[in-house]
């Protein structure tokens, strides 16, 4: 929330999910040492539900298999628990809870499949 989004724009890869011309999400991708990390996934409130996030994850796995990953992960506030129980949903395991930027923070990732 406290990003200069100009300078994310220009050093890591964005992506914008779109309903009707309108902004409905963003996905923000990044490779760090530790692996291909979903930086930011959002979606308006007003149109939760509607399976938005989950396009957004699905072209982050697909971003991750086309650059030689084998696995992605992500982390979010321990509080947003909501958010948490969607990414077990979708494939992802909790492996870590850590304190950083005055939050806890949990990490969760996620095994990759070969496709077809």
């Amino acid at each position: 929330m406290l990003q200069d989004y100009a300078a994310v724009i220009e050093t890591e890869q964005v992506v914008v999910a779109e309903t009707n011309g309108a902004i409905a999400g963003v996905l923000v991708l990044s490779t760090t040492a530790d692996g291909f990390l979903i930086e930011n996934v959002a979606v308006l409130p007003e149109l939760k539900g509607r399976g938005i996030g989950r396009a957004l994850l699905m072209h982050a796995e697909d971003e991750a298999r086309a650059r030689g990953h084998a696995s992605l992960y992500l982390y979010t506030n321990e509080k947003m628990a909501e958010n948490i129980a969607m990414y077990v949903r979708n494939g992802y395991v909790e492996y870590a809870r850590e304190e950083g930027h005055g939050f806890r923070r949990v990490f969760l990732r996620k095994q990759l499949e070969e496709p077809g």
